[in-house]
């Protein structure tokens, strides 16, 4: 699989083949016809870049539902991924219409990260060409589409990342949608940019500026702001000003602040309510259809925290929800006998399974369709998915011992207290982005002595199986955070990271999908709560768990000044690990 930074700007993360024909029939032939559409966005005229999938057979007599689907971040609808959401849909009967999302490939208008009053409405005027209630430019028109009322087609949704997006900003602004089927997309952008693991109000949202995602958010940056270089235009609505040449400028100041490395708290509220309002997290109350999660294990971009944040919303509001954790994301992890983009292995993959058993059921109206369980996750240890009725809980406690070590009972903590010092680098690494893209090896994660702070458990006993996000309780000392962290900027405050290594009986470390959990805390006088990112991962018999305070990583910006942290245990008040353990098997 390529660098997940390059397979985002081609769109290869758009789940483009998971409608692909059965392996075990003839394709059914179509027609692809290209279109555009103009369309009033964003204060501006522009137009969008499509390909309609007809298939043969599909006329006003006979007509067939649709499925709209847009490219990854940095694509176009002319993506050889991309490109195959058509053909697949089509090859099973069902009215394609891919196009290039605004900003990209020959599409107009600015990047304005899937904003539902831009982005959304543009898709909502291909709607109407579904519905039969408008053209494309050039006259043509669609009546072939099954309809479930006058103007109202029966559609669907595919994509992923971006193009997962752009399917809850669609369905918000626009209650024509029927079924979506979003993929490792996000729930809250300026979790995503500049995550904070801590005093979440409302699942990953939190109202303390974050630690900044500088390799993914700038990689992502100079791609947008490329587009002119890479698809050469002529259209003025694609261009803004001389110094952001291809976003909304408020994309532009957003990712100008956090690149400063300063967080006033007036700009920085302007910050966070801007990449919010073009988030799910703002608007997922106005999303109706049934919504299929899709959600991978290995992604540091995207989390799978922010898909459970949008599931539980998606469910406490009485919508049609399910989630998938599937193996891959961002940051690649496709392994055998998972649903393969490049193959197109729907029949023989579980999530294949499941996507076309979603549109059977709420595009072809087959009640009678099992869309399987609420929950299932990958298990790189057994075979087939895990399956339940619900999230896993918090079900298992350990405790942070003054000794450095991690026991399964508050009396067995030893009083004591530990130290550690950042530096004005990164002395910690979980994983790069940008390493691999330009040909650099990423070396595997690391801590440098004296920069971070481990507790080890004991080995197990028993193999112990974690399905979810682990959660610390905490309680650090640290003087000088203290004494600045009040200073009205919140970059003034302690930065710290948080993760779980899975230590063999060797003594070989091992960073579960390379995720790490960033914290700015808020008020070091005060116990905090940090959630860790979630995972599925077996700690095997005669394996420890450690879990690691460090000071640091290179994914991120770190501490302004240096800040020395204690951390002091003692068996009345000590740091608590909570873990969502199931039954091994």
């Amino acid at each position: 699989m390529r660098h997940p930074l390059v397979a985002v700007a081609g769109a290869a993360l758009a789940a483009p083949l998971v409608l692909s024909g059965p392996a075990h029939a003839e394709a059914a032939p179509y027609t692809v016809t290209p279109l555009k559409f103009t369309v009033q966005a964003g204060g501006r005229s522009c137009v969008v870049d499509a390909d309609l999938y007809r298939p043969a057979g599909v006329d006003a007599a006979s007509p067939a539902p649709a499925v709209l689907a847009t490219n990854g971040f940095g694509g176009s609808k002319s993506d050889g991924s991309t490109d195959a959401i058509g053909k697949a849909v089509a090859a099973r009967g069902y009215v394609g219409l891919v196009y290039s999302g605004l900003g990209f490939g020959k599409s107009g208008c600015l990047i304005t990260l899937d904003d539902p009053a831009v982005d959304g409405k543009a898709a909502s005027g291909l709607l109407d060409f579904l519905g039969g209630t408008r053209a494309a430019d050039d006259g043509t028109r669609a009546d072939y589409v099954v309809q479930d009322g006058r103007g109202d087609p029966r559609v669907g949704m595919i994509g992923g990342s971006y193009g997962g997006a752009i399917q809850l900003a669609t369905a918000s602004t626009d209650p024509r949608v029927d079924a979506l089927v979003p993929l490792i997309t996000w729930n809250d952008l300026a979790y995503a940019l500049a995550p904070t693991n801590t005093g979440a109000r409302t699942g990953v949202t939190s109202d303390t500026a974050g630690v900044f995602k500088w390799q993914w958010t700038n990689g992502f940056y100079l791609i947008g702001e490329g587009q002119p270089l890479l698809n050469p235009s002529l259209d003025p609505s694609r261009f803004n000003r001389l110094d952001c040449l291809h976003f909304a400028a408020q994309a532009c100041e957003t990712i100008r602040l956090l690149n400063s490395g300063r967080y006033p708290a007036d700009r920085t509220e302007a910050m966070l309510a801007y990449a919010r309002s073009v988030s799910p997290v703002s608007y997922l109350d106005r999303v109706k259809a049934p919504t299929l999660i899709i959600q991978g294990q290995a992604d540091s971009l995207f989390n799978l925290n922010e898909a459970t944040a949008t599931y539980k919303t998606l469910k406490a509001q009485g919508t049609t929800a399910k989630m998938i954790w599937q193996s891959w994301g961002h940051s690649g992890g496709l392994v055998p006998g998972e649903l393969d983009l490049s193959e197109g292995n729907l029949e023989t993959s579980y999530v294949g399974r499941r996507v076309l058993a979603w549109f059977d059921r709420y595009l072809q109206n087959r009640v009678e369709t099992d869309t399987g369980p609420e929950f299932a996750y990958y298990r790189s240890w057994q075979s087939g998915y895990g399956t339940a009725a619900e999230l896993p809980a918090l079900s298992q406690k350990m405790y942070l011992s003054g000794d450095g070590k991690l026991v399964d009972n508050r009396s067995k903590v030893a009083r004591g207290s530990r130290q550690y010092t950042n530096w004005l680098v990164p002395t910690s690494h979980s994983e790069s982005s940008i390493a691999p893209l330009i040909g650099l090896p990423d070396p595997k994660p690391y801590d440098t002595k004296g920069t971070y702070l481990g507790w080890r458990s004991a080995p197990l006993t028993a193999p112990v199986d974690v399905v979810g996000a682990p959660k610390a309780t905490l309680k650090v000392v640290s003087p000088k955070a203290e004494r600045v962290q009040n200073s009205g900027d919140a970059s003034d405050k302690l930065v710290l990271f948080a993760k779980v290594y899975d230590v063999a009986p060797d003594g070989t470390r091992k960073l579960v999908n390379r995720l790490v959990s960033p914290v700015r805390v808020p008020d070091v006088t005060r116990p905090f709560t940090v959630e860790l990112p979630g995972i599925v991962h077996r700690y095997e018999k005669g394996h420890r768990l450690e879990f690691v305070i460090a000071a640091s990583d290179t994914a991120y910006f770190g501490n302004r000044g240096i800040k020395p942290v204690t951390v002091v245990s003692a068996p009345d008040d000590t740091g608590v690990l909570e873990l969502p353990v199931v039954p091994a098997g």
